[in-house]
């Protein structure tokens, strides 16, 4: 990218735009690479940590942001059978992309009004089961408990005014959510752990707790069913994941700033010696968290040209990032914010969420290029 020329009057606005016009014109699309078969590998990672158990894959949220027609046949090709979805209407999705064949779990359960097709409602009350039971007799269901999450499920009190009448539908899965399972040394594990089986213990229908965090605390969790979900896509806490994803974003220019000048919104970052910056097309309207700007003088993050760092400075705005690239020999077309060296959970870290949040939050905008 040629540096911006530093002039006064209307030449210099004039020179901007030219300059901005063509460096957009040859501009490389902001790019989230996805490896699908990183996201095989990691299910049949996670299959074989679940013991005997029959391993499922969740792909609500848009297949956790990386679109469910990726990540649906991706998962298929790996042996996945079995499918979880929010709503109803991602498990319309979800078939169109799978086909015919695997069942398909709905966690929000019966919804009044919704079209459920051949997918399976994990009903969440008494009120869901009667009425799944009146539109849809004969039909596949399963049954969601709570155990102490208190989000969804039947409360034990409600369960045992149903169960026998549940039980003899002929339910296809009986789960329930474990709360702090990315805390293995969580007091709330095995207090959950032991209200699921004094509310199932002895039924004929298939049992599951486990989604990702579950897996990994062990057999205990994994009952006949287990359902993985951020650990599929490299999230933690799969410590061990393949990385599945790369996020790309094209330098728009570059330019030199001197000592003493600023960089965006408001002067928050002041250049503390000459250097230079370069910006890059994207930002918070493309889920890159404004938390992640500069602190004053201190980056939180940077961005990647390979291995080197290249800190963001100043403030992520709604499709800008600044970032001090004064290390590099050479400009790249592109810097990274997600790569090898910078995974989901660290910039999560650094934005102050949890790597759920980074991936369901890519934006539309991003070309998608399957590895």
């Amino acid at each position: 990218m040629q540096n911006l020329r530093k002039a006064g009057g209307e030449n210099c606005k004039i020179a901007l735009l030219l300059d901005l016009a063509d460096a957009r014109r040859n501009l490389p699309a902001m790019t989230l690479y996805i490896d699908t078969g990183a996201i095989g590998a990691n299910y049949r990672a996670l299959a074989a940590r679940s013991g005997g158990a029959r391993t499922a894959a969740v792909v609500k949220a848009n297949g956790y942001g990386l679109g469910i027609d990726v990540a649906g046949p991706a998962l298929c090709a790996a042996g996945a059978e079995d499918f979880f979805v929010a709503l109803a209407s991602e498990a319309a999705a979800l078939r169109r992309a799978i086909g015919q064949g695997p069942r398909i779990f709905v966690l929000s359960g019966h919804m009044e009004g919704a079209e459920l097709g051949d997918a399976i409602p994990m009903v969440n009350s008494p009120e869901q089961f009667f009425r799944d039971r009146a539109i849809r007799h004969g039909k596949k269901f399963g049954i969601q408990l709570d155990t102490g999450m208190n989000r969804l499920g039947m409360e034990p009190a409600e369960w045992a005014a149903i169960r026998a009448e549940a039980l003899a539908e002929k339910p296809e899965l009986v789960m329930s959510h474990l709360a702090c399972a990315d805390e293995p040394d969580h007091p709330m594990n095995p207090r959950q752990l032991r209200a699921f089986r004094e509310m199932t213990d002895g039924i004929d229908a298939p049992r599951s707790l486990a989604a990702t965090g579950g897996i990994l605390l062990g057999p205990d969790y994994h009952f006949d069913l287990t359902r993985p979900g951020i650990g599929l896509y490299g999230g933690r806490p799969f410590e061990e994941a393949s990385p599945v994803v790369r996020l790309s974003l094209p330098v728009i220019q570059t330019r030199d700033l001197t000592e003493g000048e600023t960089a965006g919104y408001s002067n928050t970052w002041t250049a503390p010696r000459r250097c230079k910056i370069a910006t890059v097309a994207a930002g918070y309207a493309d889920g890159i968290h404004r938390s992640l700007s500069s602190d004053g003088q201190r980056a939180r993050i940077s961005l990647y040209a390979g291995a080197v760092p290249c800190p963001i400075v100043g403030r992520v705005s709604m499709d800008l990032i600044t970032a001090d690239v004064s290390d590099l020999a050479e400009i790249p077309a592109a810097l990274d914010l997600i790569c090898p060296a910078q995974g989901i959970d660290a910039v999560a870290d650094a934005a102050g969420t949890i790597g759920y949040e980074v991936l369901t939050n890519l934006g539309a905008r991003y070309r998608r290029e399957i590895i």
